[in-house]
Formats: structure tokens, sequence, C-alpha cells
């Protein structure tokens, strides 16, 4: 397992099998999150995969048990509103290359995959979600500025409506509620996520390469008309100049917080 990138960062690193790349993310601490400059590591990652033509398939996991609660949010305590917004811009830039993958990508969900986590498990095709395991997009409690891929990401998965009740309310959903509502693809029993994983690449293996791309290419015809206006959608700020220093401050300074 080796970390790519010129920034020599241990917090996402690629491991090879013989046609499947497995994405490490986080380092097991502070419930894998990221900051800036991981996210600029996870966009290099998927652009370098993009390219190799016998991959099959890639998984993208966390350390330590969880998959993944978003960006680091002490990298924007007393930042700047433009800096906020940069950082807002490496996330999606590799969310965007991880959705641009030619291959199936696969989600590894454990405890949980909230905020731009949330975004990450979704920009995957699939995912396997541990049962126990907690999903959503609560950032509206931070006074974060929903941008619209963000949005369209829920929207195409769960329809709009749904979509502005999750966002609207910032609850975390329990991984069969979200499975009910088709926000992810399947639940596993906590401790099983290895076991499902194993089979699915297994029954993959068996599988056509060829056509497993050509499935994935011709799926996203159909989605493309969606997903492109909103890449291309003027983007804002990225936080409510007027909430966010302060929601953030009683965020990062209360005992015992929530994931965000």
């Amino acid at each position: 397992m080796t970390p790519l990138g010129q920034l020599d960062l241990d917090t996402i690193t690629v491991q090879d099998a013989v046609s499947v790349a497995t994405v490490c993310i986080g380092t097991g601490r502070r419930l894998n999150a990221l900051r800036r400059e991981d996210w600029a590591a996870l966009e290099r990652a998927a652009a370098s995969l993009a390219v190799r033509e016998e991959l099959r398939a890639v998984v993208i996991r966390g350390r330590g048990g969880v998959f993944c609660s978003g960006s680091d949010l002490g990298e924007w305590e007393g930042a700047k509103p433009e800096e906020v917004t940069e950082s807002f811009a490496a996330m999606e830039a590799a969310l965007q290359a991880v959705e641009d993958l030619p291959v199936p990508t696969v989600a590894a969900v454990e405890r949980f995959a909230t905020g731009a986590g949330c975004q990450l498990a979704l920009a995957c095709d699939l995912q396997l979600v541990n049962r126990s395991a907690m999903i959503g997009m609560p950032i509206a409690r931070l006074g974060l500025l929903v941008p619209p891929t963000f949005a369209t990401r829920m929207s195409l998965r769960i329809g709009p409506g749904r979509t502005k009740d999750l966002l609207y309310g910032g609850r975390l959903l329990a991984a069969e509620e979200a499975n009910q509502l088709g926000l992810i693809t399947t639940v596993v029993d906590d401790g099983t996520v290895d076991a499902a994983l194993a089979e699915l690449l297994t029954h993959w293996d068996g599988l056509s390469a060829a056509s497993l791309r050509a499935s994935k290419a011709a799926v996203n015809v159909g989605l493309n008309p969606l997903v492109q206006p909103a890449r291309h959608a003027p983007q804002g700020i990225a936080s409510d100049p007027d909430e966010f220093d302060r929601r953030l401050h009683s965020f990062l300074h209360r005992h015992n917080p929530r994931p965000e």
C-alpha cells in the first residue's frame, strides 16, 4: 500500500490487487475527517486509476472501522469565506473524479458517512453499509450552503422532495431507512462488510470487464443531462457569513460533538 501524490500524505492510499484497487481514506482518527489537501490527493488517486485499462473495480473505504465524517471542520475555524469556498471546490473536484471513474465503484461504509463523507459514498455506484451506520447531510446546522452538485447526487437517488426534507432537517439516517429511501444500495450486518465486498468482487470477476464498463457508461448517458448542469452551475460562496463562524465555533468547542 503506497501513498499517492506529492504531498506525501498517509491519509489517501491505494492498495492494488490484480484487477481491483482499494482506496483507503483517513488515518482512523477524527472519524476520518479530511482536510483540503486530502481531497486533492483523493482527486489525484482517482485520476490515476481512471486511465488503467486492466482495472475492473474500485473500492473506497475508511480506516479504523469508520468510513468518513466529511471535511475536517477544524481547518475552517477562523478561515476566510473564500478559503472555505476553495476547500469546497477541492472536495467537489475529488467527488467528480470518483464519479468519473469508468469502472464500477463501491463505498464500504462503516459507522458514519456524513456531510462530505455522505457525498463521497453517493459518488460511488454502490454502497455496502453496516446496519448500525448513520448517513446524511447535517450541514445546515453549521451555516454551510449546499452546492447544486451535492443536492443533485441525492435527488437522483431519492427525488427532490425527500432530498429537501433531509437537507432542511439536517438529520442523519440509520442504514435501514437510507436503504428504504433508495439513498444507498445494500445494508449488511455489522462486521460483514468485508465478506459482502469479497462476494461482490468475486462475482464481478467472472463477468466481462468490457460489459461492466459499458453498463456504467450506458446508465450515465441518461444521468448526464441532470448531472452536467449542476456541475457547471455557479457555485457561489460555501458558507453563510452571518452564521458560519458562530455555528462552527459552537460545534467545535461543545462536549462530545456529533460528526457533521
